[in-house]
């Protein structure tokens, strides 16, 4: 058991890092850490009694579960407002995606007229369908503006000017997209280490001796491929999501990375 621990703590420490580096380039320090860990402890144990029929477990359970103290948990309770938004709710994120799959069908369509006028489609035909009228299209023309996804070619007209929804200029947005997709690539890993369901898709290759030129090769190589890639997968799941009106329980990310930097020591 003890082996066992450690093997699993060595894991999350390699996990952790670069989100401890993130922790400290924002200023973060260790209490706020601490207490952002011990609430996940909470929660996740929640979790837990839960998965195995214990609808609320009580004070108790939560301690032994954690290693918390009564007192602590009890003070820890209600769970903290996540003051970043969820990018899977983003009006804006799905009209950018519907917006870049029918560009990359017919590239005309990469410039759009602002409002509908019956004659062809228009931004706000988009911005309806993506975000089933939910947010008015105006609003979401202002975000993507504000975000550098799109600019005006005109009064009437804008245009497509991103490669994909990367909110480089929005901080908030930005983490929340890292937040969003390494909880969720992460989440895949430790399903399959924990055999918790089928084994999820969860692969990456690996290489060293190579050169700085060599490694933005293989990364340019990667945008290209994972261009048309997302156009396939953004076609089939909208089919999807037709086919179930939207009704379905789940939800799916999918996702790539490529990272470089200086060998690590042996």
């Amino acid at each position: 058991m003890q082996e066992r621990l450690s093997w699993a703590q060595a894991a999350c420490a390699r996990v952790m890092r670069p989100l401890v580096r993130l922790a400290l380039g924002m200023g973060l320090k260790h209490p706020h850490l601490e207490g952002m860990l011990r609430d996940l402890l909470l929660e996740e144990a929640t979790r837990l009694w839960q998965r195995q029929g214990v609808a609320a477990p009580n004070i108790s359970q939560l301690a032994v579960t954690t290693g918390l103290n009564r007192k602590d948990v009890t003070a820890r309770v209600r769970r903290p407002a996540d003051p970043l938004p969820h990018t899977e709710l983003s009006a804006a994120a799905k009209t950018f995606t519907r917006w870049l799959q029918l560009a990359s069908e017919d590239p005309a369509l990469a410039v759009l007229p602002v409002a509908a006028n019956g004659h062809g489609l228009s931004f706000e035909d988009v911005a309806r369908e993506a975000s089933r009228g939910d947010v008015h299209h105006r609003a979401v023309l202002d975000e993507l503006m504000r975000l550098g996804m799109c600019s005006r070619v005109d009064p009437g007209r804008v245009e497509l000017t991103a490669e994909g929804f990367v909110p480089a200029s929005d901080l908030q947005g930005t983490l929340a997209f890292l937040g969003d997709n390494l909880r969720d690539h992460a989440s895949a890993a430790v399903s399959n280490a924990l055999a918790e369901a089928p084994l999820l898709l969860e692969r990456a290759v690996y290489a060293e001796g190579l050169s700085e030129a060599d490694c933005d090769a293989v990364h340019q190589w990667m945008r290209h491929r994972w261009s048309g890639l997302h156009r396939d997968l953004v076609g089939q799941l909208s089919e999807a999501i037709a086919r179930s009106g939207a009704q379905g329980e789940r939800r799916l990310r999918i996702g790539v990375y490529v990272w470089h930097g200086d060998r690590e020591p042996s």
